[in-house]
């Protein structure tokens, strides 16, 4: 169910109801594109069923999901059309279009050919942790993570967050770490990292199905080369790439934990299996951080 992961701190004071979220979420639902509309976001039923609830409880655990679709125009196409438009001013009245009025052909062609572009879809899982405080974005992308916030924030009456923030940088507790060659307890260090200088040359170093416990990582660290990627392991269950910017990518439970949904699954044993993990995952690396950090959530 998540493949990555942007973590936010709620607010403590905030203490909204599944009720108050369902409610917040069916003013903003997901509607597809019109003909001459480009973009379009909203909240679908997380189960799939049509005319079913916005928020979703499992366990304790709400779950939510955000739609978003985008007509696609390549630049190309538009740039031809907007072409023939000021071939056909140059034909009938002998003069070429000047700047604005090349403006307006633009959003004229827009116009004209959006009813007929290819419409791409994204969806995005969104993970309320109401006891322990925390959401959590599937989306390895800010600008994407910025948008649900904001639709959160001005929905939700007093819900104020912040990105997750600890004592140590992840930058700086993976350079130890691959120093050391000594894991934070629960996590073992697996076989792929980015290395990225920090000087004028911003020459990075990649190793991929790598052995990481040798000299050569060491060297290139001593040297200045600062991890932004480093290959996880929690507890033999959870298997990530933790980047500098403290999100998770690539997320893979491990048989050992997918083994406990036996044949039946379904969204209920989805959402309890990936909320149960990932909720003893967070507080864990957190640890391994050095702890919360003290940014003010707004």
């Amino acid at each position: 169910m998540f493949s990555n992961l942007i973590i936010y701190r709620i607010a403590q004071q905030w203490q909204g109801s599944l009720e108050q979220v369902e409610a917040a979420l069916q003013k903003t639902p997901f509607m597809p594109c019109g003909a001459t509309q480009e973009h379009a976001e909203g909240w679908i039923p997380p189960r799939g069923e049509e005319h079913g609830l916005l928020a979703e409880s499992v366990g304790g655990q709400w779950i939510l999901r955000f739609m978003s679709e985008s007509k696609m125009l390549p630049a190309s196409v538009l740039n031809r059309k907007v072409q023939e438009k000021a071939d056909a001013i140059e034909k009938e009245f002998g003069r070429k279009p000047g700047k604005k009025e090349k403006r307006d052909l633009k959003d004229e062609a827009k116009l004209d050919l959006l009813p007929m572009a290819f419409t791409k879809q994204a969806s995005m899982w969104v993970w309320i942790d109401p006891q322990a405080k925390f959401l959590v974005l599937d989306t390895g992308a800010q600008g994407k993570a910025d948008e649900v916030v904001t639709l959160l924030v001005e929905g939700l009456k007093g819900f104020g967050v912040s990105l997750l923030d600890t004592q140590t940088s992840a930058q700086a507790a993976m350079a130890n770490w691959l120093l050391t060659q000594e894991a934070p307890v629960g996590f073992s260090i697996d076989r792929e990292c980015e290395l990225k200088a920090a000087d004028e040359s911003k020459s990075v170093v990649r190793y991929g199905r790598h052995p990481l416990d040798i000299d050569e990582v060491k060297q290139h660290v001593e040297h200045g080369k600062l991890p932004t990627k480093l290959a996880l392991t929690w507890d033999d269950r959870v298997s990530f790439l933790l980047t500098d910017n403290l999100q998770l990518k690539k997320i893979h439970f491990t048989d050992t934990v997918l083994d406990q949904a036996g044949d039946e699954g379904g969204f209920d044993t989805d959402v309890a299996i990936a909320t149960g993990e990932l909720a003893k995952l967070i507080p864990d690396l957190i640890e391994a951080l050095g702890g919360e950090g003290r940014t003010e959530i707004g």
